[in-house]
C-alpha cells in the first residue's frame, strides 16, 4: 500500500501541500478555541450508586447537594449583618439557574454556617441545568458578585462549580504558555539534530497539523458526546511530540537514501516502504494502546482516548503523506540552510569525521553491554525496581479544588471551610430510601452511630451519636420516599470518607437505599476502573503482542517487550507517588498542592498513554535490528552483530526523538492544575528512562543473552508471518560508512 501511495504523492505534491495548508487553516479557525467549549468534569460513571443517588434527589425529591456557594466575610460579625445576609441570599435565589438557597441568616443562623470566630459565613446554593451550563452560571455570578461589598459584606464564590470554571481557564491558559515553550525551543533542537532548517521545519508542520486536526476532531465529537477539558493538554503534547517523532524518522531515512544516490521519486518511495511501514506500526500500536481508554465508564478517560487517538491518526497522516509529498516538492535542497555551517566557521571547528558504523556511540555501548550482559541488566532491573518501590503506598482519591494553584479562588474558599468552620454540610451523603418506609427511626439512629458521622437529618429529627438532638424536617418526606442527610466529622475524600461510605452502607435499611455524596463517589469510581481495569490491560498487552509477533515474527520479542515496560512504567509510578502524593521536591515544579493522594484515574491515563509511546520506540528499535538479522546467516554472532548495528543506527534518532518528546510534555509542568503536571513530569521521565536505560541497555542484555532465540517463533506462525511478509530490508545494499547524527 505505501509502495504504491510513494508515486501519486510525488506526481501530485503540489496539490497534496495546498490541501495540507487548506486544512490547517479550516481546522484551527474552528478547532482553534475548543477549550472554551468543553467540560470539566467526568470523573464519575453514570451508572454508579452515588450518581443514581444525584438522579434520584433530583426527580423524586427536587433538590440535590450544593454545589455552589458564597463566602461571606465582614469585620463586624455575622450576627450584626443579617439586614445585607439575607439581601445578598435572597439575590442569588432570584438568579436564573439557582435553586435550594440557604445561607446562615435564612437557616436560623445555623452554627455549621458560620466561621469559627464569627467573622464569615456561608450562602449555598445548587445550580441546576447541564455541567456547560451550571459552569456558565458559575461564571456569570463570580462576575457579578465576587469581592463585590454589599453593606459591609466582602463576598467569594466557591464550590464544586466554581472550580470547574477556574479549571477551563487554566487550561486554557496554560495551553498557550506550554506551546510558547515547546514549540520554539523544540525548533532550536531540531535545528541542530538535523542542520538544516529546511529539514527541521518539517516535523513542526507535521506536529503542528497534529494539533490542529485533533482540536478540530475534538470540536466535533463535543457535539455529539461530552468531551473533557483535561484532553486537550494531551492533544497538544501527544500531537506535537508524535507528529516531530514520525517525520524525525522518515526525513532521516529519506537523507539516507538520497546519500546512497537514489534519485529523489525512489528515495520516498524507499522512505515509505521502509520507515514509512514501521511508523504506521508504531502509530497502530499507540492508538490501540490509548483505545483501551474506551472501555472505562468515565467520560474523563474516555476523552484521552478522543485526544489521543485523534492526535496519533493526524500526525500519522501528516507524515505519511503530506511529508512526503513535501519531501518530493524539496528534493535535495532538504539540505538547504545548514546552520551549523556558520557556526562552525565562527567558532573555527572542522566539520565531523565520517566514521565506519563500528565508530558509533551506540555501537560501541552496545558492544559494552553486550559483553557483560548479566551484570548490566541486573543492575538497571534493581534500579528499575527501587524506583517503582515508592507506588506499593499509593493511596487514591478523587479530584477537588485542590488540583489548582494556591492562589486559585476557587481552592482558598473551599481551603477556609476546612480550617475555619466547625460543620461539613457541604460535604453531607445524601441517603435516600424508595419508596417511603413507615418510619426512618430506628435507621437514622443506627447511621448517626457509626464512626466518622456528625450528625443525621430525618424526617422524624435530627440525630447524633444515636441520640434525638432536634426537631426533623417535614421536607425530607416525600410521597415517592424518604430521605436522610449524612453529615460527616472526618475528611470525606481518602481513606477515611471510604471507610465511612461501606460502613453507612453495611447498616440495614428499611427499604431500597442509594447513599451519595462525594465520599460515595470515591468508593463508586474506584470499584468502576477496578472492575474495567482487567479488560483494558488485557486488550493493551494482547494487542501488542499480536503487532509486534507480526512485525518481527517472534513470540520471545513480544513478551520481552511488555515485560520491560511494565518495568520501566512501575519505576515512573513510584516516582509519581514520591512527588505527588509524598511531596519530595515537589517546589522545584511549581509546589502543587499535596494532599497525600493521586488522582484515581491517573495511574490507567498514565499507563495507557506510556505504554503506546514506549512501544513506539521498541518498533523503531527492532525494524533496524531485524533489518540487520534478516540479512545475517542466522548465528549468535550474527544475533550480537544485528542488536549493535541496529541500536547505532537508531540510537541517536531515539535519543532525539524522545528529548524532544520529554521537552514537549515537560513544557506541561508549568500548567496550573497538579495532575497535568503530573502527567507531564511522569511522562517526560518515562520516555527518557525508556529510551536510556531500557533501549539503551536492558534491550542489548536480553537479546544478547538469548542469542537466535530471540527470533524464534512454532512452525505454524513462522509460516504465518512469511505468507504476510511485514519486513524492512533494503532493496539495495546499505553502506558500510555513514555521518554519525547529531544526539541530542
Amino acid at each position: 500500500m505505501l509502495t504504491r501511495l510513494a508515486p501519486v504523492l510525488v506526481a501530485r505534491r503540489r496539490l497534496v501541500l495546498v490541501l495540507a495548508f487548506v486544512f490547517l487553516a479550516l481546522a484551527g479557525g474552528l478547532g482553534g478555541g475548543v477549550a472554551k467549549e468543553l467540560s470539566a468534569g467526568g470523573f464519575a460513571d453514570p451508572q454508579q450508586q452515588s450518581e443514581l443517588a444525584a438522579a434520584e434527589l433530583d426527580h423524586t425529591f427536587h433538590t440535590g447537594a450544593s454545589n455552589f456557594l458564597l463566602l461571606v466575610k465582614t469585620p463586624a460579625g455575622v450576627d450584626q449583618a443579617a439586614g445585607p445576609g439575607a439581601t445578598l441570599t435572597a439575590r442569588l435565589a432570584q438568579h436564573k439557574g439557582v435553586t435550594d438557597v440557604v445561607s446562615y441568616w435564612s437557616a436560623g443562623r445555623a452554627e455549621t454556617l458560620r466561621s469559627k470566630d464569627s467573622s464569615q459565613a456561608l450562602v449555598l446554593a445548587r445550580l441546576t441545568g447541564s455541567q456547560d451550563d451550571a459552569v456558565k452560571t458559575a461564571k456569570a455570578l463570580a462576575k457579578a458578585i465576587d469581592g463585590k461589598a454589599a453593606g459591609g459584606l466582602s463576598v467569594r464564590t466557591g464550590g464544586e462549580f466554581a472550580v470547574y470554571a477556574e479549571v477551563g481557564d487554566t487550561i486554557e491558559h496554560d495551553i498557550l504558555r506550554a506551546e510558547s515553550i515547546a514549540i520554539p525551543v523544540t525548533a532550536v533542537l531540531l535545528v541542530l539534530v538535523f542542520g538544516s532548517a529546511v529539514a527541521a521545519s518539517l516535523p513542526l508542520l507535521v506536529g503542528v497539523l497534529s494539533i490542529l486536526g485533533t482540536f478540530l476532531s475534538l470540536h466535533v465529537l463535543h457535539g455529539f458526546t461530552d468531551v473533557s477539558v483535561y484532553s486537550v493538554n494531551l492533544a497538544t503534547s501527544l500531537g506535537l511530540g508524535l507528529g516531530i517523532d514520525y517525520a524525525l524518522f522518515l526525513v532521516t531515512r529519506y537523507r539516507e537514501e538520497l546519500a546512497r544516490g537514489r534519485t529523489v521519486a525512489d528515495s520516498v518511495e524507499e522512505t515509505l516502504r521502509t520507515a514509512g511501514r514501521t511508523v504506521l506500526f508504531s502509530a497502530v500500536t499507540v492508538m490501540l494502546s490509548l483505545g483501551a481508554l474506551l472501555v472505562f465508564p468515565l467520560y474523563f478517560l474516555k476523552s484521552f482516548a478522543y485526544a489521543g487517538i485523534s492526535a496519533v491518526l493526524f500526525a500519522l497522516v501528516g507524515a505519511l503523506v503530506v511529508l512526503p509529498a513535501a519531501l518530493a516538492a524539496l528534493g535535495h535542497r532538504v539540505d538547504s540552510l545548514d546552520l551549523r555551517k556558520p557556526l562552525r566557521r565562527a567558532l573555527r571547528m572542522q566539520p565531523p569525521r565520517v566514521k565506519t558504523v563500528d565508530e558509533g556511540f551506540w555501537h560501541r555501548a552496545a558492544v559494552t553491554v553486550m559483553k557483560r550482559p548479566v551484570g548490566v541488566g541486573t543492575g538497571v532491573v534493581l534500579v528499575l525496581v527501587l524506583l517503582g518501590l515508592p507506588f506499593q503506598s499509593v493511596i487514591f482519591g478523587l479530584a477537588d479544588d485542590r488540583v489548582l494553584p494556591r492562589t486559585a479562588q476557587a481552592h482558598e474558599v473551599a481551603q477556609v471551610l476546612r480550617e475555619d468552620f466547625t460543620g461539613r454540610e457541604a460535604f453531607a451523603l445524601p441517603v435516600l430510601l424508595t419508596p417511603a418506609p413507615s418510619s426512618v427511626t430506628a435507621y437514622a439512629e443506627a447511621l448517626s452511630r457509626v464512626p466518622g458521622v456528625e450528625r443525621v437529618d430525618a424526617s422524624s429529627g435530627r440525630w447524633s451519636s444515636g441520640r434525638r438532638v432536634a426537631a426533623g424536617l417535614a421536607s425530607y418526606q416525600v410521597a415517592g420516599g424518604q430521605r436522610l442527610s449524612v453529615v460527616p466529622s472526618i475528611e470525606s475524600i481518602g481513606p477515611a470518607g471510604e471507610k465511612l461510605v461501606k460502613q453507612l452502607r453495611a447498616v440495614p435499611a428499611p427499604a431500597r437505599v442509594l447513599i451519595g455524596g462525594q465520599a460515595a463517589q470515591l468508593v463508586d469510581t474506584k470499584k468502576a476502573l477496578g472492575g474495567k481495569l482487567p479488560l483494558a490491560l488485557g486488550l493493551v498487552l494482547a494487542a501488542t503482542f499480536v503487532l509486534l509477533f507480526l512485525f518481527t515474527g517472534s513470540i520471545v520479542l513480544p513478551v520481552k517487550a511488555l515485560v520491560l515496560n511494565v518495568l520501566s512504567l512501575s519505576a515512573t509510578f513510584g516516582l509519581m507517588v514520591w512527588v505527588f502524593q509524598q511531596g519530595h521536591l515537589a517546589g522545584l515544579i511549581g509546589d502543587p498542592i499535596i494532599t497525600g493522594t493521586l488522582d484515581t484515574t491517573m495511574p490507567i491515563l498514565m499507563f495507557c498513554v506510556l505504554f503506546g509511546l514506549s512501544m513506539d520506540y521498541e518498533v523503531f528499535l527492532l525494524s533496524r535490528i531485524k533489518e540487520e538479522w534478516d540479512a545475517g546467516d542466522g548465528s549468535a554472532a550474527a544475533n550480537t552483530r544485528a542488536v549493535a548495528l541496529g541500536l547505532e543506527r537508531t540510537g541517536s534518532l531515539i535519543t532525539a526523538a524522545a528529548a524532544l518528546l520529554a521537552l514537549v510534555f515537560l513544557s506541561f509542568v508549568t500548567s496550573g492544575i497538579s495532575f497535568i503536571k503530573l502527567l507531564g513530569l511522569g511522562t517526560a521521565l518515562a520516555v527518557l528512562v525508556d529510551a536510556t536505560l531500557v533501549r539503551g541497555a536492558l534491550v542489548p542484555s536480553f537479546m544478547r543473552l538469548m542469542g537466535p532465540a530471540n527470533w524464534w517463533a512454532p512452525a505454524p506462525l513462522r509460516r504465518l508471518h512469511n505468507r504476510i511478509g511485514l519486513t524492512e530490508a533494503h532493496s539495495t545494499p546499505a553502506p558500510e560508512r555513514l555521518e554519525e547524527p547529531v544526539s541530542a
